[in-house]
């Protein structure tokens, strides 16, 4: 593991993403912290953090491959579009951030053991009080049933979990969030790592190096910052991350 750095959380900065390459699952370095500098430097990298419990360091990961789709781009099959059409859920967007993060956390953990932690948990919600991270959000009458989360910066988003505890409220969730990129010419929703699920819903893979390529043009002067509610000035253009 001789490439992999290890980070002091004074100094916000990454390794080049190209020294994870003699890492199969793309582990480039531990340390540092999950303050928003860091996590803004981390995805306008390509790299994201991923470790198991909130005692173990911080593990950062630029993974070979990369799990993307482009904006509206979105495979919707005919009963999911019934589904969407006539389910009866009400879609917002960032009227609960901190109820979907916890939702994806309780769901990852009954299936496989959550990376989801109280401490990444309080990093995202500090990013989404920044205007940075974002959440999707299914209801059924007051009850919350599916939804999403996750980073926007310039003109691409990288989603980092869902959730449904009703039969495609998350792929609803999905599909909202398609849409919206879309309208607003997102460039790229990246989903960071495939799976079967993903790739029913029209995500496939892309080298790492076809990723740096994008990012390289990803203008985060673009980024919209703050709420992203349907029904509020978030439809228009607003404040730039800088």
């Amino acid at each position: 593991m001789s490439s992999l750095a290890y980070l002091h959380p004074d100094n916000v900065g990454f390794p080049n993403p190209e020294l994870a390459l003699s890492e199969p699952e793309g582990l480039l370095a531990a340390g540092g912290d999950l303050t928003p500098e860091w996590l803004v430097e981390a995805y306008a990298l390509g790299i994201f953090p991923w470790f198991e419990r909130d005692e173990d360091p911080i593990y950062w990961w630029s993974p070979a491959e990369r799990a993307v789709m482009k904006p509206g781009s979105m495979r919707v099959t005919r009963s999911l579009s019934k589904r969407i059409r006539n389910a009866g859920f009400r879609v917002s967007f960032d009227c609960g951030f901190d109820l979907v993060i916890e939702a994806c956390a309780r769901s990852r953990a009954a299936s496989f053991g959550t990376w989801i932690t109280p401490r990444m948990q309080a990093a995202y919600c500090e990013l989404h009080h920044c205007g940075v991270a974002h959440s999707v959000e299914i209801w059924q009458a007051e009850d919350l049933v599916g939804g999403l989360y996750g980073v926007s910066l310039g003109s691409m988003f990288f989603g980092e979990s869902m959730f449904s505890t009703q039969a495609d409220a998350s792929k609803i969730a999905f599909y909202h969030l398609d849409q919206r990129l879309q309208a607003w010419d997102f460039t790229l929703l990246d989903c960071q790592m495939m799976t079967p699920h993903l790739a029913s819903l029209g995500v496939a893979p892309m080298a790492r190096a076809d990723f740096m390529q994008l990012l390289q043009h990803n203008d985060l002067g673009q980024t919209r910052l703050g709420c992203w509610q349907l029904d509020n000035s978030a439809l228009m253009p607003q404040e730039r991350y800088s």
